[in-house]
């Protein structure tokens, strides 16, 4: 009977343990779709003549960070969840240690080992955190960027500043949870805040495109070529944030998990599958409604689709749905004013990046300290509490993380004369300098031009 027991005990220890791998390889897939969707969101926002320039840029941010976030990446999440400490990490085993390991492609964390199911996937998901971080700067600088000076900001993102924003803050010892209260279950702050600003700190060295201001200072209307191409990507893009989503949760029962038998956040709190779905899609659709209400535009309102979600998913799971509602509502209506008022400060994004990430982000981390402070920041008796001054605080570091390096990186790219593109190049187009193809061999589509969103 005992025998009987332990067998039953070992199969099902195995199904959950092929069930929490699948789930997590599954992520990885539906996030991939957020990459798909930043392809076609941003070529359809370029003008003609830089198409193919702003893909190929999209598809090396994606190939470059997965060998760096290999390396340094996942190195840095479990080794600075405080600062300077190295004393704390996963189960047993210290994070310098833990840390030293993952940078050793040939030790048993980094593998294959198979005894060790769970490494591998969730340190792809981490890996298409970190490639979405590249993707949401690549829309900012369209049209004018060094392709060189690209993939290095690319790298510093993906693989060093947003990293140390989820080590500090999305992490269940990192100083801003234990010591603050900082919650940011769907990475508000993490990646959206960071990615942002950082894109932010790029452009104010890289300057806007040619064209985009007058002597005056009034701004003129650069549109893209495709809005339905762009539009299609920004859905791709939410249906991707699913798999993004999903990945913040901890699978129960696995070496990740702190608990038997439920799902719980990153910060090992009770969280199940059915509070991400109420909440996602109620943030969605009051981004939606939001930004149509402000401008009856398209590309607001898919924007604002993209913004509900972000502006609910420090706290998907501790809101009531309809709250979620209302604060993606909120989102929605207050983007377009972010927008104008970042354009008239000389800042050229193309995509509104700051906007949607960096403004919203903010939003959606400050949200949880008014509408859902009290909450227990991390598993345990005597822990910090979610409040109002630690997601403050928490937005303060977030933007630091972001747009310091973003300055700093981007002005020594500019010192040296790899950050922008000549005047000639940029006026011709980048596609016919840069791309040894075309976009469009057999000339434009005639419904191929639309009216810009400014």
């Amino acid at each position: 009977m005992e025998e009987q027991l332990a067998q039953l005990v070992a199969a099902n220890a195995a199904g959950n343990t092929a069930a929490a791998e699948t789930y997590y390889y599954l992520t990885i897939p539906i996030m991939i779709l957020i990459h798909a969707g930043f392809l076609a969101y941003e070529m359809g926002s370029t003008r003609h003549k830089n198409v193919l320039t702003s893909g190929v840029k999209n598809i090396l941010a994606f190939a470059f960070l997965v060998p760096t976030f290999y390396y340094f990446g996942w190195f840095l999440y479990w080794a600075l969840p405080n600062g300077i400490d190295f004393s704390v990490g996963p189960a047993e085993i210290s994070g310098w240690d833990y840390a030293v390991a993952v940078a050793n492609p040939a030790g048993a964390v980094m593998g294959p080992n198979l005894a060790d199911s769970a490494t591998g996937v969730f340190w792809g998901a981490f890996t298409l955190f970190a490639a979405t971080t590249a993707s949401i700067m690549s829309g900012a600088v369209i049209e004018r960027i060094r392709l060189f000076g690209f993939v290095i900001l690319a790298i510093v993102l993906g693989a060093f500043a947003w990293v140390v924003g989820a080590a500090w803050g999305w992490h269940a010892d990192g100083w801003l949870v234990t010591k603050y209260g900082y919650h940011d279950f769907g990475a508000a702050g993490v990646v959206h805040m960071i990615a942002g600003f950082f894109a932010l700190g790029v452009l104010i060295n890289l300057g806007p495109r040619i064209g985009k201001y007058n002597t005056d200072g009034s701004s003129n209307d650069l549109p893209g070529h495709n809005m339905p191409l762009t539009l299609v990507g920004l859905m791709l893009i939410i249906a991707g944030f699913w798999g993004f989503l999903m990945a913040c949760v901890i699978y129960p029962g696995e070496a990740w998990s702190w608990s038997a038998t439920q799902f719980t956040s990153i910060y090992g709190t009770p969280m199940n599958l059915s509070a991400l779905t109420f909440n996602i899609l109620m943030g969605f659709a009051g981004g939606i409604i939001g930004a149509w209400f402000i401008t009856r535009d398209p590309f607001w309102m898919m924007s604002g689709a993209l913004g509900g979600i972000i502006s609910v998913a420090a706290g998907l799971d501790l809101y009531w749905p309809p709250m979620a509602f209302a604060i993606g509502m909120i989102g929605g209506m207050v983007m377009p004013y972010a927008a104008k008022m970042i354009e008239k400060m000389g800042i050229d994004d193309a995509v509104g990046a700051v906007t949607v990430h960096g403004v919203l982000g903010a939003w959606g981390v400050i949200a949880v300290g008014i509408f859902a402070a009290g909450y227990p920041a991390i598993q345990g008796e005597g822990v910090a509490l979610t409040n109002f001054m630690g997601q403050l605080i928490g937005v303060g570091v977030m933007f630091a993380l972001g747009f310091v390096p973003g300055y700093v990186c981007s002005l020594i790219l500019r010192v040296f004369g790899l950050l922008r593109v000549g005047r000639a190049a940029e006026i011709v187009g980048l596609d016919q300098v840069k791309v040894p193809s075309s976009a469009y061999p057999e000339g434009m589509p005639t419904s191929a031009h639309y009216r810009g969103k400014h």
